[in-house]
């Protein structure tokens, strides 16, 4: 997800935030996540500070390879059409 230009909040601990900033844009990607069958929650303020709006994501031992796989084309895909990547 790095690669692909995401600002990953760092550590090793199942929750992996995917940091967007802006509120809308966060609950724009989450939508077009949850379309790709991804489910992902977006969160802004007031649960976390303003300019700090992200997305929740959960990773499992229980996670094949190709889900996870899965997952990051759709991030992908979806990045780059709301312009979060290049």
């Amino acid at each position: 997800m790095q690669r692909l230009g995401f600002d990953l909040l760092p550590g090793e601990h199942p929750i992996v935030p995917v940091m967007i900033g802006e509120a809308p844009l966060a609950v724009r990607l989450a939508d077009r996540m949850q379309d790709e069958g991804v489910y992902v929650v977006a969160f802004a303020f007031p649960v976390v500070p303003h300019g700090k709006a992200r997305i929740r994501t959960q990773m499992s031992a229980a996670h094949s390879t190709s889900q996870l796989d899965r997952v990051v084309s759709a991030f992908a895909e979806a990045g780059r059409t709301l312009g979060i990547i290049h």
